[in-house]
């Protein structure tokens, strides 16, 4: 029995459609001795990470229901050089290749695909390191721009809320423990609230 192929078609606008992917990839499984599980077709940006026929592809191949998917060009499957590194790396340890028209075959067994991963591992890399560094820039120039992130200095909205409520409590003779079970607040942040009633009424 020969290789079960799944076919994946991706076009990025609702003006564009999958006919040639498809006949193209039909035609190209048919003379490689293919037989095709089916073919799913979908209208996502290549950013897009929500790609549901993708990840009915993806299932398949987890099963081991199928036991290659073939695409037109490998810009078509993958979203970026990390995306495409990651679900080759998930194919490969379900025993699944995944191959491009264009003759790319990403299969760790073969000399090409053991090359192949090799270089997209270091684009992957390469692609993390400008990603954290475009995210760096970005949070200067924000800051540059006053922005703050994270929590300002002081700024404790849920403990400042439920203070009146902790103090009264504490006043009842609750323990901080019987506080933060009621209140759903760390025991940490009752002693806060406590102790910075206790530095407030010190200072006046």
């Amino acid at each position: 029995m020969g290789q079960i192929a799944a076919i994946y078609c991706r076009v990025s606008t609702n003006d564009q459609d999958c006919k040639r992917q498809e006949t193209d990839l039909i035609g190209f499984a048919e003379k490689a001795g293919y037989t095709i599980a089916g073919v799913w077709k979908e209208t996502a940006s290549g950013s897009k990470a929500d790609r549901q026929k993708r990840k009915c592809v993806l299932n398949l191949a987890q099963a081991r229901k199928i036991d290659v998917i073939l695409v037109t060009e490998l810009s078509r499957w993958g979203r970026s050089t990390l995306d495409v590194f990651q679900t080759f790396n998930d194919l490969q340890s379900w025993g699944v290749c995944l191959i491009a028209q264009t003759g790319l075959q990403f299969d760790l067994s073969t000399a090409q695909g053991k090359l192949i991963a090799t270089l997209m591992a270091g684009l992957a890399e390469f692609e993390r390191d400008l990603l954290r560094e475009r995210v760096r820039s970005g949070v200067k120039a924000a800051q540059a721009r006053g922005v703050v992130f994270g929590r300002r200095l002081g700024q404790r909205v849920k403990s400042d809320k439920l203070a009146p409520k902790v103090l009264g409590l504490v006043a009842a003779g609750q323990s901080y423990r019987q506080i933060s079970r009621q209140l759903n607040l760390s025991k940490n942040t009752v002693m806060g609230i406590v102790k910075r009633k206790r530095v407030k009424d010190g200072d006046n």
